[in-house]
């Protein structure tokens, strides 16, 4: 696999990791729900410079009565963050990403068969700029 161009890219490509389509927030289509059968994920984009913590999010969409899927996609997430954290290399650095406090949780949606977690992770760009 080929090294992400620069911050934004590693983002995007650390997001688009887990088999769900992932999407910046700001760029996601309005027939999400219904083309992402499986499940999508949003996030949000911002970058700092070396020793800036950026607390960063990202939400877990499923159109689901049950809970069980998208809350093992967001296990499989922490699992894949670890209690180190995770270095997303891009070129002329990296990302270090850790989970956040609190790392999950459930948020209500005005339809009952969306289901969505919220999930918090701090960022750390490991470069100059």
């Amino acid at each position: 696999m080929a090294i992400a161009a620069d911050k934004e890219a590693a983002l995007h490509e650390f997001w688009n990791s887990f088999g769900w389509a992932a999407r910046d927030e700001n760029t996601v289509p309005d027939d999400a729900m219904t083309r992402y059968d499986d499940g999508y994920i949003t996030y949000n984009v911002a970058t700092a410079s070396f020793d800036e913590p950026v607390p960063l999010y990202a939400n877990l969409w499923r159109h689901d009565t049950s809970w069980a899927a998208i809350t093992q996609k967001a296990n499989e997430i922490s699992a894949a963050i670890g209690y180190g954290g995770k270095l997303v290399p891009f070129v002329g650095g990296a990302i270090w990403i850790c989970r956040g406090k609190p790392f999950s949780q459930r948020m209500a949606d005005e339809d009952d068969t969306t289901r969505r977690i919220y999930i918090n992770i701090m960022a750390e760009f490991l470069s100059a700029d």
